[in-house]
C-alpha cells in the first residue's frame, strides 16, 4: 500500500512539472505566434530567440510585490486565485497521455474531468466579488454567463462520442477509434466542442470576462505578484487541457503508427493549441451580447440537432 502510494505521488509530481514546463512553452509559442502574424520577430533578446524569456518572466512575477486592497474581503479574495489554480490541475489527475501515462485511470474520467474544470468559474466570481472592484465585479458576473452558458452546449457536443464509444473511460474512448477517429463521423460535434471550449477557457474572441478595453482585466484587475501568476498559468494549462480532451474524444488520442503513443498525442494537442492561438490573433473580440447570442442562438440549437441525429443513427444502424 505504500509502495503504491509512493507511485501515485511520483506520477503526480511528473504530471504536474510537466504541465508547468508546457505552461511556460506555450506562452512562449503565442508570443512568436502572434508576432510572425504580425510580420515582427517576438521575443529575441534574453537566450536563442528569446527562449529565456519565460523564465524572466516567471521570476519577476514571482519577485512583485503581492498587493491587497485596502476593501477587499480578504480570504476570498485569496482563496479565489488559489481555487482557479487547483482546478485547473486537477483535470491532470485522469487525463491520459498515452495506456501506461496516466495518474489514476476512472471509469468515469470525463465526467470527472468536466466537473472540476468547472470549478473554475466558481474562482472567477470570487475573485471578482472579493475585489470590491465594479469592473472586477462585473467581470465576474460575465464569467459565470459565460463559461454556464457555454457549458451547455459543450456537453451537448461530447455526448454522442460518449453514446459511440459506451463508456466515459478516457482510455476506452481512444480505444473505440482504433478503425475511425470519430471526427469523421462527428464534424459538426468537433467544431462545436471547440468552439464552446475556447469559450470556456476564456480565449479570443470569448475573452468577454478580462476584456482590457471596456474592464481594464476585468475579475483579475486587483490582483498582483503571484495571485495574479495563478490565473495566468491557469488560463493556459485550461488551452491545454481543452486540446488534450479534443484529441481523446475525436482524434483518436494516441493512436497512430510507427511514433510511440505520447508523441502522436502531443502532436495532436499541440497541432489544435496552435489552432487555438490563430483564431485568438485572427478574430476580433465578440461583444457581450454577440457572445450571449452566439451561444442560445446558434451552438445550442446545432448541439442538439447533433445529439439527436447521432442517437437516431445509433439506434437505427
Amino acid at each position: 500500500m505504500i509502495i503504491g502510494l509512493i507511485i501515485l505521488l511520483l506520477k503526480i509530481a511528473a504530471v504536474l512539472v510537466f504541465i508547468s514546463l508546457t505552461v511556460l512553452f506555450l506562452v512562449y509559442a503565442e508570443r512568436k505566434v502572434s508576432a510572425h502574424f504580425q510580420v515582427r520577430y517576438g521575443p529575441m533578446r534574453v537566450g536563442w530567440h528569446g527562449g529565456l524569456q519565460m523564465i524572466a518572466d516567471t521570476i519577476k512575477l514571482l519577485l512583485k510585490e503581492d498587493i491587497t486592497p485596502k476593501d477587499v474581503d480578504k480570504l476570498v479574495f485569496f482563496i479565489a486565485p488559489i481555487l482557479c489554480f487547483v482546478s485547473a490541475y486537477l483535470a491532470y489527475l485522469t487525463l491520459p497521455f498515452s495506456p501506461q501515462i496516466v495518474v489514476k485511470n476512472l471509469n468515469i474520467g470525463l465526467l470527472y474531468i468536466l466537473g472540476v474544470t468547472s470549478l473554475t468559474v466558481l474562482s472567477l466570481m470570487m475573485a471578482g466579488w472579493a475585489s470590491n472592484n465594479k469592473y472586477a465585479l462585473l467581470g465576474g458576473f460575465r464569467s459565470v454567463a459565460q463559461i454556464i452558458s457555454y457549458e451547455i452546449p459543450l456537453v451537448l457536443s461530447v455526448l454522442p462520442v460518449v453514446m459511440m464509444a459506451g463508456s466515459l473511460n478516457l482510455i476506452t474512448i481512444v480505444e473505440a477509434q482504433k478503425s475511425l477517429p470519430f471526427i469523421l463521423v462527428q464534424p459538426l460535434g468537433f467544431l462545436l466542442y471547440l468552439t464552446a471550449a475556447a469559450a470556456e477557457a476564456n480565449r479570443a474572441p470569448f475573452d468577454i470576462p478580462e476584456a482590457e478595453q471596456e474592464l481594464v482585466a476585468g475579475y483579475n484587475v486587483e490582483y498582483s505578484g503571484i495571485k495574479f501568476s495563478m490565473f495566468f498559468l491557469a488560463e493556459y494549462v485550461n488551452m491545454f487541457t481543452i486540446c488534450a480532451l479534443a484529441a481523446i474524444l475525436f482524434l483518436g488520442g494516441w493512436q497512430g503508427p510507427i511514433l510511440p503513443p505520447v508523441i502522436w498525442f502531443l502532436i495532436k494537442v499541440y497541432l489544435l493549441v496552435f489552432v487555438l492561438m490563430w483564431v485568438r490573433w485572427t478574430f476580433p473580440r465578440l461583444r457581450i451580447d454577440q457572445l450571449m447570442s452566439f451561444c442560445w442562438k446558434i451552438l445550442l440549437p446545432l448541439a442538439l440537432a447533433n445529439f439527436l441525429i447521432s442517437g437516431l443513427w445509433l439506434v437505427l444502424k
